[in-house]
């Protein structure tokens, strides 16, 4: 006996037919490309219009921050920042450079379940685990490595965390190197129990990598 099913809410349609079933359900607005004409076509015109906005950002600043300076309140004008003397304030909630946290008694919370080693998609990161001695825990990580030359900043590893030992809250930005050797963040490091150095890729390092794994 053949099964009955249903008919779809939404029926295909039939050979040579246009349907608007998608358009109904979800409206699109059509943007129609402005007319390229003579104006455009010598760009002179374009290259004044353009220095108008400039000219009129700098006045307008200049006259808010001229107000302000007098005491006559206002709108705040923009500000350049100074850089790097004055160091870029990011947001609390911005993904910065990562950090592993510790337990009560000074050890890692990292359990190398491999969560973030298996997420990242930029596989970045690279653990090696150890039996741990704590009862309640069955592993530990004996290495804890990130590349952040490889590192695209997604915060996955952070969401993947069961145990909430990697965070990406530091506030650090600034992260140039001369060499790729310095991108690589070693577990005592993101632990903060050491001052950040240069370590080899391949081979060495404090972990024995796998082949491939930071070859460059």
């Amino acid at each position: 006996m053949s099964e009955q099913r249903s008919p779809s809410p939404y029926p295909l349609p039939n050979a040579g037919e246009e349907t608007t079933a998608g358009l109904e359900r979800h409206p699109v607005r059509a943007v129609e490309r402005p007319p390229f004409g003579l104006r455009e076509r010598i760009y002179v015109v374009e290259v004044w219009l353009g220095l108008a906005i400039t000219f009129r950002h700098l006045f307008v600043n200049l006259w808010r921050h001229t107000r302000r300076a007098l005491g006559l309140g206002g709108p705040p004008g923009a500000v350049t920042i100074q850089y790097p003397e004055d160091p870029a304030v990011v947001a609390r909630r911005a993904r910065s450079r990562h950090r592993l946290l510790k337990r009560d008694d000074g050890t890692p919370r990292c359990t190398a379940c491999m969560m973030c080693e298996t997420i990242c998609p930029a596989e970045c990161i690279h653990i090696r685990a150890e039996g741990s001695p704590a009862v309640i825990v069955e592993k530990r990580a004996k290495s804890f490595e990130i590349d952040l030359g490889l590192c695209v900043f997604c915060g996955y590893c952070v969401e993947a965390c069961p145990v909430d030992a990697i965070r990406m809250d530091t506030g650090e930005v600034t992260l140039s190197a001369l060499s790729r050797e310095e991108l690589l963040w070693t577990m005592p490091e993101l632990l903060g129990d050491e001052p950040h150095g240069p370590h080899p890729l391949w081979p060495g390092g404090e972990s024995e990598k796998r082949p491939g794994r930071f070859v460059y």
